[in-house]
């Protein structure tokens, strides 16, 4: 059994209108909401991915690095891949198939749309959209990464406003 956690960088900062896309990092509520969606997985039981991939997009860095900070991941244990930068769902899932298969926890950290793409692919499911720091998590009954294909199970779907609109739902009459 393996699970894979997909994750939509954090909302980025326009600030700097002459930075390049690559280049932009995360505004404050990026850096807020990638903080508690860290601290979210954390708090899941025996939540301990063994590699984390990501876009090495300033934004996803910075993600990455503020999520691994909250269930005491090494960042120099994130793995930077230039090819998950825009990636589209298949260039991803050739990442995903060179995985060693020792690793049963593993997290991608890249781009919309591919994120969502990816997700709707693997679980057979419609989520019209991953939002910033949106993730999901996965599980797929096989041994190696190779078999990756179209038989995941959606454990989860999780995003920063997702217990806001819970609280919403709840208050409703």
């Amino acid at each position: 059994m393996k699970q894979l956690i997909l994750v939509r960088h954090a909302k980025s900062s326009w600030d700097d209108l002459s930075a390049r896309d690559f280049d932009r990092d995360l505004n404050d509520r990026g850096r807020g909401d990638a903080s508690d969606m860290g601290a979210r997985l954390a708090k899941r039981r025996g939540f301990k991915p063994d590699a984390f991939l990501i876009s090495s997009s300033q934004r996803t860095r910075s993600t990455a690095y503020l999520m691994a900070d909250q269930f005491n991941f090494a960042h120099a244990d994130i793995e930077l891949k230039d090819e998950l930068y825009l990636a589209s769902p298949s260039t991803m899932l050739k990442v995903i198939r060179q995985t060693p298969d020792h690793v049963q926890q593993l997290i991608i950290l890249a781009h919309n749309p591919g994120i969502t793409e990816l997700t709707n692919r693997l679980a057979r499911t419609y989520i019209n959209n991953v939002p910033t720091c949106g993730l999901a998590i996965l599980e797929m009954d096989i041994s190696s990464w190779h078999e990756v294909g179209s038989r995941a199970l959606l454990l989860d779907f999780d995003y920063p406003k997702r217990l806001l609109v819970e609280d919403a739902l709840q208050q409703q009459p």
